[in-house]
């Protein structure tokens, strides 16, 4: 089943590695790739501790898209192309029961990743894997295909008072 957390409010990442811990207390094999993030968020702390999740993170990716220069796009393109050949080889060889591909809409629409690798991950998964995508702006052949699609809308946030993210609650 392909499961889908997206939206403009904060808390998409949390909530699938909520359902990557469930999947994991219940005995799953899970995967947890975490694109557009260098692996500091501290969910991926715990995460690495649970037996049963496998992280991998873009750990190159240490500034957003837009401040990013040309070298440093080049490069976390590279590295999440290979993400995504992993997290392919892994469903096809069934290795696991539950990949989270986060942030994956964010490396979709900015082209840090190959869309037609993506779209092959989505539209052709084993019905043996769930398969979670969280980010904003899914894009409606992702939509399509869901069979879950949870949307997190921002009501208020600090940021729009100036406040920064802080270490423990966004991040």
């Amino acid at each position: 089943m392909i499961h889908i957390i997206s939206g403009d409010g904060r808390g998409k990442t949390t909530s699938a590695a909520g359902l990557a811990v469930r999947a994991a207390g219940a005995g799953m094999r899970v995967a947890f790739f975490q694109f557009m993030k260098d692996g500091s968020s501290s969910e991926i702390t715990v995460l690495r501790s649970v037996n049963g999740i496998t992280v991998r993170c873009c750990e190159v990716c240490r500034r957003f898209i837009w401040e990013m220069d040309e070298r440093e796009k080049e490069a976390v393109v590279k590295e999440q192309d290979l993400m995504l050949k992993e997290a392919k080889a892994l469903i096809s060889d069934e290795a696991v029961d539950m990949l989270v591909l986060d942030e994956f809409f964010s490396a979709y629409n900015t082209g840090t990743a190959d869309k037609s690798l993506a779209e092959d991950i989505v539209l052709n998964c084993p019905e043996s894997t769930e398969l979670v995508l969280t980010g904003r702006d899914p894009a409606e052949v992702f939509c399509a295909a869901a069979d879950y699609h949870s949307e997190i809308r921002s009501v208020k946030h600090p940021y729009d008072r100036g406040v920064s993210a802080r270490k423990g609650i966004e991040y």
